[in-house]
């Protein structure tokens, strides 16, 4: 009776020893970003059936009869059962057709890659600074320490922190394009044009983001291991930088994450306000007009850009605390 245990516990053994503790973690990554692609899949298709309005119409034009309309719907395959829609567009996904926009009739993978790389530069560049300036700041913030820098860095934070893109942006083009004409309003023809719609992403992630640093740096800077590191005097940039911040950016990743993910969300909000012909304007425009393929095209590629960031950030916590290779399941 002790032997079946004995040998399923030796072939669960010989599996984990196969597929070793960085194939184990893969396979699990690869299997939650396969549910969330089909995830994805399912929900831009889904959506656009929500729009109000009829695509039809709009393509056929305002004036026009309804026989017109109906061989416009015909046209644009509106007319087929929803099923039918839905297996149309999976098997152009498999394909890597994206379908054609109703308004321009170009196919939607051309549009997007014209417009990816604008989003990417404002993206990326955005991911970046938030890095840089948030752990600087939420360290520096836990290592003053002081009940009056508590308040102040709470209520400053906090209220940018919670404060939109659209009513930032809004007040950057009112104060440094308008008032003072340092940067321009809209567009992107200078390298400058990326200073304001960058700040307006940035500003409430990192303050958001240094507050969770902040609230983590508390911690590690409370450890035993931590006052004997400062008893022996050393530096402060090395007794921060070799001690406390290693420790600290398991957790700050973890949740940072998430909101780097969201700043491609705002990007929708921020190109739209600063004219940035990225694939955030692109999807208000095709929204005006219901240009469903443009939609489900420009949504599916920033959630897979926001799923592969997730699994970048998996990939750098693992490298830095091999711990969590293991998983939850694992500990």
């Amino acid at each position: 009776m002790s032997a079946v245990p004995a040998v399923g516990a030796a072939a669960g053994a010989g599996r984990s020893v196969r597929l070793g503790p960085w194939g184990a973690f893969l396979v699990r990554r690869l299997v939650g970003l396969t549910a969330v692609v089909i995830t994805l899949v399912a929900g831009t298709f889904l959506m656009v059936q929500l729009i109000p309005g009829d695509p039809a119409r709009v393509v056929a034009g305002a004036e026009a009869a309804p026989a017109d309309v109906e061989r416009a719907r015909h046209d644009l395959g509106l007319d087929q059962p929803l099923l039918v829609r839905f297996g149309t567009y999976t098997s152009g996904l498999l394909r890597g057709d994206m379908g054609t926009s109703f308004q321009t009739q170009e196919p939607v993978a051309q549009i997007i890659g014209g417009r990816l790389p604008f989003t990417a530069e404002i993206a990326l560049l955005s991911v970046l600074v938030v890095l840089v300036l948030a752990v600087p700041i939420g360290l520096a913030a836990a290592a003053r320490g002081g009940r009056r820098t508590d308040i102040s860095y709470t209520f400053v934070t906090g209220t940018v922190g919670a404060t939109p893109e659209y009513i930032i942006g809004t007040l950057l083009v009112l104060g440094f394009a308008i008032r003072l004409g340092w940067f321009p309003a809209a567009g992107a023809e200078t390298l400058v044009s990326m200073v304001l719609p960058i700040a307006a992403l940035v500003l409430p992630a990192t303050c958001v983001m240094a507050r969770i640093v902040r609230s983590e740096a508390t911690h590690v800077l409370a450890q035993d291991y931590m006052r004997t590191a400062r008893g022996r005097r050393l530096r402060p940039l090395r007794l921060y930088a070799r001690h406390a911040l290693p420790n600290l950016l398991t957790a700050t990743l973890t949740l940072g994450g998430l909101i780097l993910a969201g700043l491609l969300g705002g990007t929708v909000v921020v190109e739209s306000i600063f004219a940035w012909p990225g694939i955030g304007q692109r999807v208000v425009e095709a929204l005006l007009v219901r240009d469903y393929p443009v939609i489900q095209g420009c949504v599916l590629i920033l959630g897979l850009l926001a799923a592969l960031l997730n699994l970048l950030v998996d990939v750098v916590l693992a490298l830095l605390d091999p711990r969590t290779l293991a998983g939850k399941g694992g500990r």
